[in-house]
């Protein structure tokens, strides 16, 4: 294979390519953008193995890009770029973090993600009986808390929203790129002077004041935190009621049976998989994947959707089944850079939907489902919109 395919044939599974991939083999060549001939995982213990076995490195440095991404003059590492650091320079990082995002803090901010989604679904009640899913509520909320949470303005909301969707999208040209990067940066080196002078009780101000941190670092900690925190859970959340609407029968099981969220949001995660493209590791020594000889200096890609969908570790796969245990799945990652935020991200998932279907028990598509716009040329797929609808009276 020489790149990872991302048209999908159904906008809920992985690209078929990937599928047949999987079915040869779970781990079979890749050849990356650079020349270098590595590998692709396909199968969910070849993944977990990668993702997990420390003899595989996310140094910068050493890991090959899965695609031509290096388009723009963008440093590969910045100061405190820890997704792209191994032990133990990345467990500073991951230590200032990981209380921040336990689920015990996950649960402590459940009532206010309440408020949050209460408030939209008022605004789309008095906007409705249509409206786009994506901007009136699935973006949004995630987008809101997480400027509460790190201590942004969400003021400034379709600012970063552009910004990260441009930093996301592989067909963005280089002009604008450049330009949103520059822009989240002052956006962020505003917002990080704003709390040397007026710290509040937010992420950003207990790093600021830690001072384990320069500005550099919390730049770049703060612009990964808050990409990745709305980005993966908005277009989680869209692409989940749409695949709910798409399969009736579990929405209405799950409808007959809210106590059943939880299991349907790991099903969600499993199903859905939106880090369709990547992670990449390069081993640091030879290993051995699922039979497969890495060799060290070889690069591996992942595709987490494709390992997700296998069968030797789901039964049915391609069947969405809200009641099966989706334990084990991948949508997080998994070894030391799990998601740092995937107990915040269950919450928001799980409070999202319930709240949804509660307010709106006719909600549907508001136009066929092959013209819902799909997010194909992005890093995080989902889809651009979501028209829906609803009965009124």
């Amino acid at each position: 294979m020489r790149s990872i395919p991302t048209a999908r044939s159904c906008p809920f599974d992985p690209p078929d390519e990937l599928g047949r991939a999987r079915e040869a083999a779970p781990i079979s060549r890749f050849s990356f953008p650079d020349g270098h001939l590595g590998w692709i995982a396909t199968g969910h213990a070849a993944v977990r193995t990668v993702l997990t076995d420390p003899r595989f490195s996310h140094r910068a440095d050493l890991v090959r890009p899965t695609l031509a991404m290096a388009r723009v003059e963008i440093p590969e590492v910045l100061p405190g770029m820890f997704t792209r650091l191994d032990p133990p320079e990345h467990t500073k990082y991951r230590k200032l973090l990981t209380s921040e995002f336990t689920l015990r803090r996950a649960n402590e901010l459940a009532p206010r993600i309440e408020q949050i989604a209460e408030s939209l679904l008022d605004g789309m009640e008095r906007q409705g009986p249509s409206v786009d899913l994506l901007r009136s509520y699935a973006l949004p909320l995630p987008s809101l808390l997480m400027c509460e949470v790190l201590g942004l303005p969400y003021a400034e909301h379709d600012r970063f929203q552009h910004d990260s969707d441009t930093l996301f999208d592989l067909s963005a040209s280089e002009e604008d790129t450049v330009a949103s990067w520059l822009s989240m940066i002052d956006f962020l080196t505003t917002a990080i002077k704003v709390k040397h002078e007026r710290p509040g009780d937010d992420v950003l101000s207990r790093l600021v004041a830690g001072g384990e941190l320069d500005d550099g670092e919390l730049v770049t900690v703060v612009m990964i935190l808050l990409m990745a925190g709305h980005e993966t859970t908005s277009n989680t959340l869209t692409l989940g009621v749409f695949a709910l609407l798409e399969h009736p029968e579990q929405l209405a099981a799950l409808r007959a049976d809210p106590s059943l969220v939880d299991n349907a949001v790991e099903e969600l995660l499993r199903y859905l998989t939106v880090s369709h493209i990547g992670p990449v590791r390069t081993a640091v020594e030879d290993v051995e994947v699922a039979g497969t000889l890495v060799k060290a200096g070889e690069s591996v890609t992942m595709s987490l959707a494709a390992a997700n969908r296998d069968p030797l570790r789901f039964p049915n796969p391609d069947v969405l089944d809200l009641t099966r245990s989706a334990a084990g799945h991948v949508a997080f990652g998994g070894g030391v850079h799990l998601c740092t935020g995937l107990q915040l991200a269950r919450v928001e998932l799980r409070i999202g939907l319930t709240a949804l279907l509660r307010r709106f028990p006719t909600l549907r598509l508001a136009v066929p489902a092959a013209e819902v716009p799909r997010r194909e040329t992005m890093v995080v797929y989902g889809t651009h919109s979501l028209p829906v609808t609803w009965d009124v009276g």
